[in-house]
């Protein structure tokens, strides 16, 4: 894409996320993501019905007369979004990429951040960490984290997992809310998914195209892989590769499933193919309940 395309696109998913941000998610990611704890505000007399633990008892000494603490809650968050940027987020068989849905979602989750004053981070990465970009606020950083996902054009095409939580793990001291947005498919990051978890908030946005689901019976067909090159052809009218392909998949994804749920981490399964709103929504209002 030219440079006028591309800023076209972004002032186009600005547009669109921010009026689902206004409309839908903002008093949601208020409620769902709490600050880090409370801090002291200031102090003032105890009125009956006060909890007697909040009494400032230096304060109500000096002035011989009881007065309580105040406390608030202490809002500002760190958000980190990790895009995958590898080859097979490149595939779409609808109107959009995953990477471009990965786009979308980024800037719902920036702008959602941008509203309650939080820092949003971002780290692209494929089997090697493509970009960082530190945790800000502000419209034009929101902005720029779009750009990036929207339209970096990664060094490499494969996908690294692990590598890129090892990343995430040793740059990003504060605790985070983590999104990890990626279709996930790489192997040997159990370890490493689990460690993190423990220290953040984080949420799997798992990103899935219904042809990679879904055989299509038409005969001898070249099949490129998006990430490695090798070119493979394969009868996809003969019933045994068909069950072998939707078997290896079942698997897959019940291994996906059960990881998060044996980790303790929420994940979001978002079709590229359907809205994403509705998981989005149903997401939120299941945290906002748990609460």
């Amino acid at each position: 894409m030219t440079t006028r395309e591309i800023l076209k696109q972004v002032q186009q998913i600005e547009i669109k996320t921010r009026g689902i941000v206004n409309e839908i998610f903002t008093g949601e990611y208020h409620s769902v993501f709490k600050g880090r704890g409370i801090e002291f505000s200031e102090v003032r007399e105890y009125i009956p019905g006060d909890d007697i633990r909040s009494i400032d008892w230096n304060v109500t000494a000096r002035f011989n007369h009881p007065f309580v603490k105040i406390f608030e809650e202490e809002r500002e968050l760190t958000v980190m979004l990790l895009v995958d940027m590898s080859g097979s987020l490149v595939f779409g068989s609808k109107d959009k990429t995953k990477q471009q849905i990965a786009a979308e979602i980024s800037s719902i989750l920036s702008f959602s951040a941008m509203k309650n004053n939080d820092k949003v981070g971002l780290i692209l990465f494929t089997d090697q960490i493509e970009k960082f970009v530190s945790p800000r606020k502000g419209r034009s950083h929101a902005l720029r984290i779009i750009r990036d996902v929207l339209s970096f054009e990664p060094s490499g095409k494969k996908t690294d997992m692990q590598m890129a939580l090892e990343y995430f793990h040793h740059t990003i001291k504060k605790k985070s809310i983590v999104f990890v947005i990626s279709d996930f498919i790489d192997k040997n990051y159990d370890k490493i998914l689990k460690i993190v978890g423990k220290k953040h908030d984080l949420i799997g946005i798992i990103l899935s195209d219904p042809r990679e689901r879904e055989m299509i019976k038409a005969g001898l067909i070249k099949f490129v892989d998006a990430e490695t090159g090798e070119i493979r052809y394969i009868d996809t009218s003969n019933k045994d590769v068909i069950f072998q392909f939707e078997n290896n998949l079942k698997e897959n994804q019940e291994k996906l499933k059960t990881l998060f749920t044996s980790s303790r981490l929420d994940s979001i399964p978002i079709n590229v193919s359907l809205s994403y709103i509705k998981p989005l929504v149903e997401f939120f209002k299941m945290r906002e309940r748990r609460w």
